[in-house]
């Protein structure tokens, strides 16, 4: 089945909600509105311009979410990780992606390729240089797609979520 990938809104926000959720009950994750999803709960204001947040849609039924942060660019020599406030992340990358979850009913349609080099190719118009990625250490088939576009790990961390999940940091040259 096709989708269309476009920009999310606040009127997306009980979908975005479900589709996340619903990978997050399926890994028996902790669900914490308050505190680490609570940009979910107020899409627009939390990714503002040049932030963005990106949903695949099927008629009108979201199938996977993805978003692009943006931040100053992380010190340190390319390839390397570095404690940025108390806080590993990938040296050199001046943007990230974010929230990639794709829909269990909806896996194995390249929903997730789709997202992902959509966010590649939004970062790379923008001109930034490099893209870091953080992934929990189960997300096995996530990793082997950003390896598949270009990216390679750097390093490991432990998230601040409510589970506090080993991750694989990633970074992907956008040049």
């Amino acid at each position: 089945m096709p989708f269309q990938i476009r920009p999310a809104d606040n009127y997306d926000v009980a979908e975005v909600v479900r589709v996340i959720k619903s990978v997050y009950d399926e890994y028996g994750f902790t669900w914490e509105p308050e505190r680490y999803h609570a940009d979910l709960y107020d899409i627009e204001r939390h990714y503002a311009s040049p932030e963005a947040f990106f949903v695949a849609v099927d008629c009108e039924q979201v199938l996977g979410t993805v978003a692009l942060e943006v931040f100053p660019a992380i010190p340190g020599e390319p390839g390397t990780t570095t404690l940025v406030e108390g806080f590993w992340r990938c040296c050199g990358a001046e943007c990230s992606l974010e929230r990639l979850y794709v829909d269990p009913l909806a896996r194995r349609r390249g929903v997730g390729q789709g997202l992902s080099a959509y966010v590649i190719e939004s970062a790379r118009s923008a001109g930034y240089q490099a893209l870091e990625l953080w992934s929990d250490k189960r997300f096995v088939d996530a990793h082997r797609l950003y390896e598949r576009l270009g990216a390679r790990v750097v390093g490991e961390r432990i998230c601040d979520d409510p589970d506090e999940s080993p991750e694989w940091g990633l970074i992907l040259p956008l040049v």
